[in-house]
Order: C-alpha cells, then sequence, then structure tokens
C-alpha cells in the first residue's frame, strides 16, 4: 500500500471515530458478558461499596464486571471510554459525578454515543448531566432535609465542606444544605462554604488550618461525603475538641465503615443496593428512549449530631 493511500485511509478512520473493534460480532450476536464498570476512585469506600453491589447483581445474570478508575480526572474519563469502545463489553457504566463545565464533556458524549451505534448499553450512575439512561441520588434534597433536621435541633452556626474538585453532585448537596439553612431562618448561611481537597486527608487538613476563634464560632461540621467527615472529625479531635460536646459532625452517603465510628455519624443514606440493581437491569435491557430514575436520599440522625441546649 502506497503512504499516501494508508495516510488517507488513516485521516478517514480518525475523522469517522473508528476504533479497532476486534470483539464487534460477538457484541452484534449479544454474546458478550462482560459489563464495563467506570468508577472515580477505588479507594474511596463509597465507590468501592458501589463497585460491590454491581458486581454482585451482575453476577445474578451470570455477567462479569470490568473496572477501570478515572482518578476524578476528565481527560482520563474520555480516554477509558474510548479505549472500552474497542473492546466492545456489553454496556458500560459511569459511576461518579459529572464535573462543572468540563470542555471535553461533548466529546465523551460523542464516543458513548457511537458506542451505542455498534449495540451497546450505556448506564450512568448519580450524574444526570449526560443524554443517557441514568440512575441518579436526589443529592439536593437529601442534603436540604438534612439541614432543616439539624436546623431543628438547633444548629445554626455551620461550617459546610463542599468539594475542591468541580462535580456537580457534590455542588448540588453544598446547595441543597444552604437551602435548608435558609429556609430554616439562619442568616448568611453561605458564608461558612468552604472547598477543600476533596478526600479525608482534604478536610482533616482544612480543619487543622482553621483560627480557635473561627471554631470557637461553630455548632456544625457538614462535609459533603462521609469520608470527608471522617477527616474533618480526625482532624477536630487533634485540635482538641469533643465530638459532639463541643462540636456537632454529619456527612453524606451514609457507607459501611460508619459502623465502626464513634460517635455514630449521623449522614444522609442513599440505597447503593437498589441503584445498583436499577443500572445493571438498564445495561441488559433495551429501551430506546433514555429514562432517568432520582432514588430517594434521606436523612439519619445519629449520635454526632444531638439537640442543643443553649
Amino acid at each position: 500500500m502506497a503512504e499516501s493511500y494508508r495516510e488517507r485511509v488513516l485521516h478517514a478512520a480518525r475523522e469517522l471515530g473508528y476504533t479497532p473493534n476486534l470483539p464487534a460480532q460477538a457484541m452484534a450476536r449479544g454474546t458478550s458478558r462482560t459489563i464495563a464498570l467506570v468508577i472515580s476512585l477505588i479507594s474511596d469506600p463509597y465507590f468501592s461499596a458501589m463497585a460491590a453491589e454491581i458486581m454482585k447483581q451482575a453476577e445474578t445474570l451470570g455477567l462479569h464486571v470490568s473496572i477501570a478508575v478515572t482518578e476524578r480526572q476528565a481527560d482520563r474519563e474520555l480516554d477509558l471510554v474510548r479505549e472500552l469502545r474497542g473492546q466492545q463489553p456489553r454496556a458500560i457504566i459511569l459511576a461518579g459525578s459529572g464535573y462543572v463545565d468540563p470542555p471535553s464533556e461533548q466529546q465523551l458524549v460523542d464516543e458513548l454515543q457511537r458506542y451505542e451505534e455498534t449495540g451497546g448499553r450505556v448506564v450512568l450512575i448519580s450524574r444526570s448531566d449526560l443524554p443517557f439512561e441514568t440512575v441518579d441520588f436526589d443529592n439536593h434534597e437529601g442534603a436540604r432535609q438534612l439541614a432543616l433536621q439539624l436546623a431543628g435541633l438547633g444548629y445554626q452556626r455551620c461550617l459546610v465542606l463542599g468539594s475542591g474538585t468541580p462535580l456537580l453532585s457534590m455542588q448540588r448537596r453544598v446547595e441543597g444544605f444552604v437551602a435548608g439553612l435558609e429556609e430554616s431562618g439562619v442568616a448568611d448561611a453561605g458564608s461558612r462554604v468552604h472547598h477543600p481537597g476533596f478526600s479525608w486527608s482534604g478536610a482533616r487538613e482544612f480543619v487543622l488550618g482553621l483560627g480557635d476563634d473561627q471554631l470557637r464560632d461553630l455548632q456544625l461540621v457538614f462535609a459533603v461525603t462521609d469520608d470527608m467527615a471522617l477527616g474533618a472529625l480526625a482532624g477536630l479531635r487533634e485540635r482538641g475538641l469533643r465530638i459532639p460536646e463541643d462540636l456537632g459532625v454529619a456527612g453524606f452517603d451514609d457507607i459501611t465503615t460508619l459502623r465502626d465510628v464513634v460517635p455514630n455519624l449521623t449522614t444522609v443514606h442513599v440505597a447503593l443496593d437498589a441503584v445498583a440493581e436499577e443500572a445493571v437491569h438498564r445495561a441488559t435491557t433495551t429501551d430506546a428512549n433514555p429514562t432517568r430514575r432520582t432514588a430517594p436520599a434521606y436523612p439519619v440522625l445519629r449520635a454526632s449530631t444531638p439537640p442543643l441546649t443553649t
């Protein structure tokens, strides 16, 4: 083959979005038994629990699950989806929040739509920003209800720890919590919102960096994930504070590791098992019209936020 002709062929392939597709025939016949799960961070207790639930649900159908990790990088997510198109799994499940104004979002949509055109299924978990089958949590309402209940217990001066990584679901949790405080009559509810590193260590380091006067002015620390709440809890204890005697702490997700935490942590429960079951069901059925299901998220008040007496 002449080099000039080869270059024209390669250029056309790139323009058409072609990727090598060895298992395509198996996919077309519906014989692929693999679901590709793309998650943000396997070390995060929330995502490891979600992966376990999806694998359990897939196993009941005789399917296998492969796992890819984005490390919360939008470009890496796009690269992984491109690779998966070539592998042609039966379905791709993207689990994890979408990003706020990512430059590569339209490219991701294009890649996923091309994958669907070959017969694959796309399901999103906890992100409603893309035009595909979606199973979401009601992040805003769950956080709002938590704030309403905590305000009813007397908590008004609340430090809110959001995400230093621009994630849509975390943004909605912050907005929902602030909205609940405002509905309860708390003035300047958004003035104590901060966005540290989105991790246990990020929350701990932020709390350790607070001034003594800032801490004395607080009644509660709310973090947008349980993992961050536990980091904040550790930092507060290092500062010599007693929880909940000196300060309340609350999180979001109700991860299983909370069973070992003292005091028991107030949080917002999300039904990972039900969401995983729904996601796998949608990944293995055919529906021409993408739909969205929003699973409820509800507060669970525990010992870390007792009623305030003063």
